[in-house]
């Protein structure tokens, strides 16, 4: 008889139960997920389901010269933009207001690419174009 090759023998592992408590509870997330109600399932307890669109206000980076950048706020619900700059102040770090603006009318202008209007301006423009368009007369 011929002598057996030595075989390892490893001692079981605790290791080998952990990775069979995580597939069972994968396998539980699984069949909970295939079988719950609807098609996509509840919606989150914080999703507003009324709302048809972005509302707040956002905020974003952006270069406003070769060496500076700002910070851009957009104020959705009130139709606003405004930018701030961080200055160095007599040795202080603080916030300037670069610009600011109301879009309110200007969404309903249909031609323009003129600079330097206030938000009044364009107000009237929008009253005059859409006075014009009352009447059916071509600009």
């Amino acid at each position: 008889m011929k002598p057996q090759a030595d075989i390892p023998v490893y001692p079981r592992s605790p290791i080998r139960a952990v990775w069979w408590v995580i597939a069972a509870s994968l396998a539980l997330i699984a069949l909970n997920l295939t079988f719950r109600d609807g098609v996509l399932g509840q919606p989150a307890f914080a999703q507003n389901l009324r709302s048809a669109g972005a509302r707040g206000i956002f905020s974003f980076t952006g270069q406003l010269s070769a060496t500076a950048h700002g910070v851009f706020m957009v104020d959705v619900d009130a139709g606003t933009i405004w930018c701030y700059e961080l200055v160095l102040i007599d040795g202080v770090k603080k916030l300037r207001l670069v610009a600011a603006r109301s879009w309110i009318h200007d969404r309903h202008l249909e031609e323009y690419n003129v600079d330097l209007l206030s938000p009044s301006d364009v107000e009237d423009m929008v009253n005059e174009q859409r006075a014009r368009l009352n009447t059916g007369q071509t600009p």
